[in-house]
Formats: C-alpha cells, structure tokens, sequence
C-alpha cells in the first residue's frame, strides 16, 4: 500500500519560510517523479514544483521560482519543499504526490498517488 504523508506545514508570516517534508513507503520511491501541488479555499488545484527520480532535474512553477525549491533524498524515500519569502497569496493545502515513470510534470493526472496535504498558512 502506497502512502505519502506530508509534515512541515503551519502558519508564518509573510516573508517568512517553511520546510515541507513527504515522506513516502509502498513504493519504489527512485523510480518516481516527485510532485508538490497546493489548493486554496475555492480555487482549482495548482501545480507548484516537480522532480524527476534522480533529483537532477526540477521544475516551477513561475508563482514560485526563485522563492521555493524541491529536493529529494532517495535514501530516505523523502521529497522536500523548502519555501522562502512567503506570501499571503501562498496559502493553501499542500499535497505531495508520485508519478510512476520518473520524469517531472506540471500535469496532475499524471501522478498516480497523492498525499493527505498539509495546511499552510501565511499571514499578512
């Protein structure tokens, strides 16, 4: 059985920064693309940052570039997103998710396993 479970999330302030943290089991973990996506109250689930199995290659959102980064430790079966200079306009559910096949992608039915997310608040 396939889990991904998100821990780091919380209220800041704007300007400042969060770690989040998936850790996932089940799964061949380095044979998956890692995803991040985020929803906010009445708005349409959106793609926030991507990595491919290896690690080497990521891909952001433009919301996001130069403010966020994904990382992964295959060692560990765990993907981070390390959020910086955070906005009032970034708050939502985070979700974690896994796309078989290993290469990075903004489209989300291409993941095939989601996490429960993890609420991130940022206040002005």
């Amino acid at each position: 059985q396939v889990q991904l479970v998100e821990s780091g999330g919380g209220l800041v302030q704007a300007g400042g920064s969060l770690r989040l943290s998936c850790a996932a089991s089940g799964l061949t973990f380095n044979n998956y693309a890692m995803g991040w996506f985020r929803q906010a109250p009445g708005k349409e689930r959106e793609f926030v940052a991507s990595i491919d199995w290896s690690g080497t290659y990521a891909y952001l959102a433009d919301s996001v570039q130069g403010r966020f980064t994904i990382s992964r430790d295959n060692a560990k079966n765990t993907v981070y997103l390390q959020m910086n200079s955070l906005k009032p306009e970034d708050t939502a559910v985070y979700s974690c998710t896994a796309a078989a096949g290993g290469h990075t992608s903004p489209y989300y039915k291409e993941y095939n396993y989601w996490g429960q997310g993890t609420q991130v608040t940022v206040s002005s």
